[in-house]
């Protein structure tokens, strides 16, 4: 069987991105999806990413973490998603699309920035040394002096396979307030289980945590990942924060056929 793929990254964080539509892909086949994202054996990204026909949007997303198992939304792969159907024109420059967890929109500008829509968030957990929030994925966010030099996948791992998240685990996210308009992210990442050079929805979760344990009072926030830069807007209405958005590049690699 030969696939036609394409490869996209957003600020490092790279999928391989297959369409769908005709439905034809083996989606239970975690060996295979873990394979295709294997780096030495095989195409090499984060997750792999389906798009699909869906009956209320342009299409669907649906999301498998590099382990081969279907998992939670991931904001750069959504950006990446967004580009990629733009590149088979099956949107313009702006679209709405579902997800794992629900409805999106988002918009494509000229200069290849993607903003995509967020869900909601509230429920926000603050503890003495950690915060802890669903921004489509479950994030711990942890405030740490010398990020550069942190060893994130050590620490990261040690959180994620902890007691405090159980079997299910969690995204590990640590963070350094460079000032109130920008905060650095090094993020651990679970289904990966390692350190990535960006995560979206870890992006969105630093940001809206910092907002919420009082390191800054601004609801737009830059936010620097190892691959690049990213941004994240919101409004506060309580507890609760809305119309929340991640923004920032996503491109396309290449494409090629891989013969499973």
């Amino acid at each position: 069987m030969r696939i036609q793929f394409y490869k996209y990254q957003g600020t490092g964080n790279d999928f391989v991105m297959i369409d769908n539509r005709s439905d034809f892909f083996p989606k239970e086949d975690t060996k295979l999806i873990e394979r295709l994202c294997d780096r030495r054996f095989g195409i090499g990204a984060d997750g792999l990413i389906l798009l699909e026909n869906d009956d209320e949007t342009d299409f669907r997303m649906v999301y498998y973490n590099s382990d081969g198992n279907q998992s939670t939304m991931c904001g750069n792969g959504g950006r990446c998603l967004v580009a990629f159907a733009k590149q088979l024109n099956i949107i313009g420059d702006t679209t709405s699309f579902n997800a794992v967890d629900g409805l999106h929109h988002a918009s494509v500008s000229q200069e290849g920035i993607v903003s995509l829509q967020m869900i909601d968030v509230d429920g926000i957990k603050t503890n003495a040394d950690y915060t802890f929030l669903n921004t489509g994925s479950p994030h711990h966010i942890q405030l740490v002096d010398d990020l550069e030099n942190y060893n994130v996948k050590e620490n990261g791992a040690a959180i994620r396979y902890g007691e405090l998240y159980g079997k299910a685990g969690s995204n590990i996210n640590f963070v350094k307030k460079i000032d109130d308009t920008t905060f650095a992210l090094r993020t651990y990442e679970r289904g990966v289980e390692d350190e990535t050079l960006a995560c979206g929805t870890g992006a969105t979760a630093a940001a809206i945590a910092m907002n919420a344990i009082g390191q800054t009072d601004l609801t737009a926030i830059n936010v620097n990942v190892e691959g690049g830069k990213l941004s994240v807007s919101f409004q506060k209405e309580g507890n609760k924060y809305v119309n929340v958005f991640l923004n920032g590049p996503a491109k396309f690699v290449f494409e090629g056929i891989i013969e499973i």
